[in-house]
């Protein structure tokens, strides 16, 4: 365990009890927000990036020494295990290294040297090994017709030779440090290249920038590498990887080649080209890919990550009385009104892009839903009509003195909510276009707890999602989630049973069975009634507490992150501010300057924790998200048609990518700023310049109608 502590801290750059400290509460079911807001002396202040850093690389060392007993003992059961061997094995902290010295040892199917063993040539293959370090040039026929053997199938003494040559050019293939020099000098030297196959025209797919294209490993960009193996995948593109093989030969012949004989020197040259071109050129190749693409699914996956974040994490409207509208024209637009604490109260379909009767109709229909239910929010979907709809919205309220606040909603994803379980479990009743409205005035309202209902990949905002490993992909989401549903909180008394899943040491049983007691028993009134909730116990109490909140509760600590366990410490300091808690208004009416935080510090409690708590105390049940903002469209532009080159708008951003970000300027079309054009400097990451959801003033460069492309830019002189 104390190597393992020591490697982890080396590698991460932390102390070793900072190390042992955490795994030691990770052992004990502490989740990873948890351990960051509240055992921050334990840790010495560890956050959530690093804590998740060790938390993975001690997996991936765990699952390496487990692999590494395996092969050692694999390798002990043929008697094959050196000294130096096992050393080199048990130094290994790459399952790459570990793989190529078990390389030689592993069980094989029948290869060309297997079957030259079988055929009795493995003595010449030791002679010509011996041969090679000795300075006179041997006499190679001869030694070979002495294993010259028709019953075996080695007709000839250049049979003989040749079997030899295969169980020599196997070793060389298998040779640990030789592996390891091509692939680094493969991941240095080499370059992506590309081509379109000849059955598709130019201009005829989606890939015309991989026509011939070439590019170093080294430069290559994430997007641009996984769009080359979406090519290759789909037989669109020809992709190899291209490096100087006459270097590599020369490299391997060095270390390989000791005899000054020219005859000897030409058979092992030929053994060697055969080693790396049949044995080592393949697998070695698509191990650098893969540990290229390994890359660029980590890239997109940390700009999945941050795009993800950002848009969970935008600001809330609030939760007032709303009306959303999922637009439509030949269907209608679809209005479901939900009130402050997001419960479905109405529905009603309009139809105002029709006929001028039945627009007027819906006018009618829309303003006394509006009256009737005291909306303050109008949430419009950015789909098919949103603009005409937004327009005819417009229309209405200029009708009304008490104005509701009108928003287009990003409605990515919920046709996907619509059908899927949750929805069905929510709303058995209603119909899917029904659920879809919901959701979109729901996301207004407070999109945390409503996109944590979806899958994330449906939400739209990733790169090549469907093209990075998977599994990999799914768990940095799912942590992603978790972290910006405990940054924030969850109102016990409202989240729903998705919304509590993400919460610390709450289980998806336990989640349910706690919206189960709410239902049954009414809105929990203090945080140690949770225990009452079945299958939470003392340690699921822990871990979760801090992170739920209880507004107008019994304790008014219950509606901050002050964790249960440190409200004796909250005593102490109101009693010595001559305050109740039991006041009303007790903590926002606290003085809370000059207080000495270093006598209220003791053995479990340090200053880290005590500045938590005093920050809670300022501005008690805080929501930590900015405040609330909204583009605003031009009512001019509508239609892809309505931009001209120079127009400045006010726009949307719903995506980042390595190559620049996706913004929503109201014409059902995103158009793009490429990296080159979001600021007036050089920007090595758009995700530095820009996040989802963020409000930006642009300008359009380009419209092509018959691509369905914007150009936009950010820079003051575009």
């Amino acid at each position: 365990m104390m190597d393992l502590v020591k490697t982890l801290a080396q590698e991460l750059s932390l102390k070793p009890r900072q190390v042992e400290s955490a795994l030691a509460l990770f052992a004990e079911g502490a989740t990873v927000p948890f351990v960051a807001r509240y055992r921050k002396e334990r840790t010495e202040e560890m956050d959530e990036v690093q804590l998740r850093t060790l938390q993975e690389r001690h997996q991936y060392l765990t699952e390496l020494a487990e692999r590494k007993a395996v092969v050692l003992d694999a390798i002990a059961t043929q008697n094959k295990l050196t000294p130096t061997l096992k050393a080199q094995i048990e130094a290994c902290t790459q399952k790459t290294e570990l793989e190529d010295l078990y390389l030689p040892y592993k069980p094989k199917r029948r290869t060309r040297a297997t079957i030259a063993r079988e055929k009795g040539l493995e003595p010449l293959s030791d002679w010509l090994a011996e041969q090679n370090t000795q300075k006179q040039d041997p006499n190679l026929d001869r030694a070979a017709a002495k294993y010259v053997n028709p019953g075996k199938g080695v007709e000839t003494a250049a049979a003989a030779l040749k079997g030899a040559a295969d169980i020599l050019a196997e070793g060389v293939a298998e040779q640990a440090n030789l592996r390891a020099w091509v692939r680094d000098y493969l991941l240095q030297s080499s370059e992506f290249v590309s081509r379109i196959k000849p059955d598709h025209p130019k201009g005829s797919t989606k890939f015309e920038l991989y026509r011939d294209y070439h590019r170093s490993i080294r430069q290559i960009a994430p997007h641009n590498l996984l769009a080359l193996l979406r090519g290759d995948r789909e037989g669109i593109l020809s992709f190899d990887l291209s490096f100087d093989t006459d270097r590599v030969l020369q490299h391997l012949e060095s270390q390989v080649v000791r005899t000054r004989g020219s005859r000897l020197r030409t058979f092992y040259r030929a053994l060697i080209q055969d080693a790396f071109n049949r044995l080592m050129k393949p697998s070695i190749t698509n191990t650098v890919i893969a540990e290229k693409k390994a890359w660029a699914d980590e890239e997109s996956i940390q700009t999945f990550e941050k795009n993800l974040r950002d848009l969970l994490l935008a600001a809330p409207a609030g939760m007032k009385p709303t009306l959303a509208i999922d637009p439509g024209f030949r269907t209608g637009c679809k209005v479901a009104v939900i009130d402050q604490t997001g419960q479905f109260l109405s529905y009603q379909a309009i139809f105002p892009h029709q006929a001028a009767a039945q627009r007027e109709k819906a006018a009618a229909t829309l303003k006394k839903l509006i009256q009737q239910y005291g909306i303050e929010l109008i949430a419009i979907g950015n789909g098919t009509a949103s603009r005409e709809t937004d327009a005819f919205v417009a229309e209405v309220l200029q009708t009304l003195q008490q104005k509701p606040t009108k928003v287009m909603v990003n409605e990515a994803g919920a046709s996907v909510y619509s059908a899927s379980p949750i929805a069905i479990e929510e709303f058995p009743d209603l119909d899917v276009t029904v659920r879809g409205a919901i959701s979109i005035g729901r996301r207004l309202q407070d999109p945390l707890a409503e996109l944590v209902k979806l899958d994330p990949k449906s939400i739209g905002v990733g790169q090549y999602q469907h093209d990075v490993d998977q599994k990999r992909l799914k768990q940095k989401l799912s942590d992603t989630v978790e972290s910006c549903v405990n940054y924030v909180g969850v109102d016990l008394n409202t989240a729903s049973q998705a919304l509590l899943t993400y919460v610390s040491g709450i289980s998806p049983a336990v989640a349910n069975n706690i919206v189960a007691y709410r239902n049954a028993n009414g809105a929990f009134r203090n945080r140690r009634a949770l225990l009452k909730v079945g299958k939470l116990g003392p340690k699921a109490y822990e871990q979760a507490a801090g992170f739920l909140r209880i507004r107008a509760g019994d304790n008014p600590l219950d509606n901050t992150a002050v964790h249960p366990e440190r409200y004796g410490v909250v005593k102490a300091i109101l009693t010595d501010r001559g305050v109740s808690l039991k006041a009303e208004n007790a903590l926002k009416s606290l003085d809370l300057k000059h207080i000495d935080l270093k006598r209220y510090t003791t053995d479990e409690v340090g200053l880290p924790t005590l500045k938590d708590i005093l920050q809670e105390l300022e501005k008690p049940g805080r929501d930590p998200r900015d405040q609330f903002v909204t583009a605003q469209f031009r009512d001019d532009i509508q239609t892809l048609r309505d931009l001209k080159p120079g127009m400045t708008l006010e726009g949307v951003v719903t995506n980042v990518a390595n190559f620049g970000a996706f913004v929503d300027v109201g014409v059902h079309q995103d158009g793009l700023v490429h990296i080159s054009q979001l600021a007036d400097k050089f920007v090595k990451d758009p995700k530095e310049i820009v996040k989802v959801g963020q409000v930006v003033k642009v300008r359009v460069l380009e419209v092509n109608e018959s691509l369905k492309r914007i150009g936009l830019s950010m820079r003051s002189d575009a």
